[in-house]
């Protein structure tokens, strides 16, 4: 892995040891079609289950797999924000690790990047089976994004210049 790749995906993960597998094969064929190196930064965000173990596993088997352990759960976006931390690539991608949201548009992100945009963000049409409670909560969530960083309430895989 050389010092500084061209791309850094970084992944939030809490909970999600049944999703890991098929995350790991989906990102491997992505990675494999990016036009330049990539890292994977896995960030748990204190796990309860076996997350953690399959995670630095795989960042100890493949160096293009970078572990972070929170010791706690401290959310989703300070997960985020630690990935960023670490994150070394000139394009930073963020994704969920719950599959919900396909690493396959990746692709389409880094396109859109590699024309000279500094912010690039997919918009999801529709997720089916999400709770009312998980509906009712989000836009106060994307509310407190907002003002951090102004996103659109609906944008979740977000690549990005280290200046924007």
């Amino acid at each position: 892995m050389p010092a500084h790749p061209k791309y850094s995906l970084v992944i939030p993960i809490f909970n999600e040891q049944s999703a890991l597998p098929v995350l790991f094969h989906r990102l491997d064929r992505v990675l494999a079609a990016l036009d330049g190196e990539a890292e994977v930064i896995l960030v748990d965000d204190g796990s309860t289950d076996c997350g953690p173990i399959i995670l630095e596993a795989r960042a100890k088997t493949d160096p293009r797999y970078k572990f972070i352990g929170l010791s706690r759960n401290f959310g989703q976006q300070l997960a985020m924000t630690a990935g960023l931390d670490a994150a070394r690539g000139d394009a930073v991608i963020l994704m969920d690790a719950d599959l919900q949201d396909p690493p396959e548009v990746i692709h389409l992100l880094v396109a859109k990047w590699t024309e000279g945009f500094d912010i690039v963000y997919a918009k999801r049409r529709s997720r089916a089976g999400e709770s009312w409670f998980k509906l009712a909560t989000r836009p106060r969530h994307r509310q407190r994004l907002v003002e951090v960083q102004p996103l659109p309430r609906d944008a979740r895989h977000r690549a990005g210049r280290g200046r924007a």
